[in-house]
């Protein structure tokens, strides 16, 4: 269908597709505005269009169940990673279009990945719609789940905020450029070591965390445990304390300094 960017109203694609030839069964009062691909399928139009009405979901879901339609028994699964690749899923290998698929099976089964969203075009209209992406959702939830193990502050810290730069190039359509090669050579060089295994639970709209093991795990049970022993002393927290916080103690006894004056 020809997007909702370029077509005045859901009766204007109606009436393209009639003017073409294609054959619908619905009319524009009985049909929302969908588009899906591998990843997800997005929904506009009908009640969605107040921001005040709530979705009907029992006529809008297609690749989900709502969390409270979703069996009352959890659901275990568990993925492995190499380089950042999905590789595989409860013990099959599989590609990666197919690893979308099957998550997408088991994520609309538990109610994963339901999304109510007013979003901010690019045309600058803002616009509701109804997403659906479980597999992807279980996808992104499982690969921060490994790149929390293997990353170390700084790069994590960095690597979530160019996430949101480069999806927000891909929205706008600017895949080649300059711009988007170079945040990709920095997300190819962080993903060298997220390799290893996650396992989760999916529960009702939930993906709970089951544990996760990698190769190049930076975690450290003797550094982090209450009972570190010779491999750090707690004690070498004070100098990085006060250093730490410094810039603070030294605005603090200015502003006192300057509070003390106007007296």
């Amino acid at each position: 269908m020809t997007d909702v960017w370029t077509m005045q109203s859901r009766e204007d694609e109606i009436d393209y597709c009639k003017a073409h030839g294609i054959d619908l069964p619905f009319d524009a009062k009985h049909s929302y505005s969908r588009d899906r691909n591998l990843w997800h399928i997005s929904h506009e139009g009908l009640e969605l269009e107040n921001p005040a009405n709530e979705p009907n979901y029992d006529d809008l879901l297609v690749l989900s169940t709502t969390p409270e339609k979703a069996p009352d028994k959890d659901e275990y699964v568990t993925m492995t990673f190499e380089a950042g690749v999905p590789k595989s899923v409860n013990g099959k290998e599989m590609k990666v279009s197919e690893i979308i698929t099957e998550l997408n099976r088991l994520g609309g089964k538990h109610g994963i990945g339901i999304v109510d969203i007013v979003e901010n075009r690019v045309v600058g209209m803002k616009s509701r719609g109804v997403y659906e992406t479980p597999g992807g959702t279980i996808l992104m939830e499982a690969h921060d789940q490994l790149e929390e193990l293997v990353l170390d502050r700084a790069t994590y810290e960095v690597k979530k905020d160019l996430g949101n730069k480069f999806a927000q190039i891909v929205y706008e359509g600017k895949w080649y450029t300059p711009l988007r090669e170079a945040i990709q050579a920095f997300v190819d060089v962080t993903q060298q070591y997220v390799t290893g295994e996650v396992k989760f639970r999916l529960y009702k709209g939930n993906i709970i965390r089951a544990g996760e093991t990698s190769p190049y795990s930076l975690y450290s049970e003797s550094l982090a445990s209450f009972t570190t022993g010779d491999l750090y002393d707690h004690h070498d927290a004070d100098g990085f304390i006060n250093l730490f916080g410094l810039p603070l103690k030294v605005r603090a006894m200015k502003m006192q300094e300057v509070e003390s004056q106007k007296k």
